[in-house]
């Protein structure tokens, strides 16, 4: 079977942002590769998706934002995990499995 890519529902990219951020620090277009890469390419953030939701989670204090050099030494904004964030994926984390394992008890029946 082909790999697809997968558009993301709004909730799961915000998971998928802050799992990333998790790590530490990076700018939009990092974000983007890290998820791309880690779903082995099934998953792609486009532009018009991902900044609307960084803007989102740093109004809701989940991330805050930095300006920085990149690795190719231009100015880009780097997001940063707040301890709100962290509590926030934990929670987000956990509705998740929960979700996730109902979905797959009812694909799996």
């Amino acid at each position: 079977m082909a790999k697809t890519r997968s558009d993301l529902l709004q909730g799961t990219l915000d998971l998928l942002i802050l799992k990333t951020l998790s790590t530490g620090p990076r700018h939009g277009w990092g974000i983007s590769q890290r998820i791309q890469q880690m779903s082995e390419d099934v998953l792609q953030v486009n532009q018009g998706s991902l900044y609307p939701a960084l803007h989102r989670l740093e109004q809701q204090g989940w991330v805050r934002a930095t300006w920085g050099k990149s690795e190719n030494n231009r100015q880009a904004k780097f997001y940063e995990l707040t301890s709100r964030g962290e509590r926030q994926l934990a929670e987000e984390t956990e509705q998740w499995v929960r979700l996730s394992a109902a979905v797959a008890g009812i694909v799996g029946a």
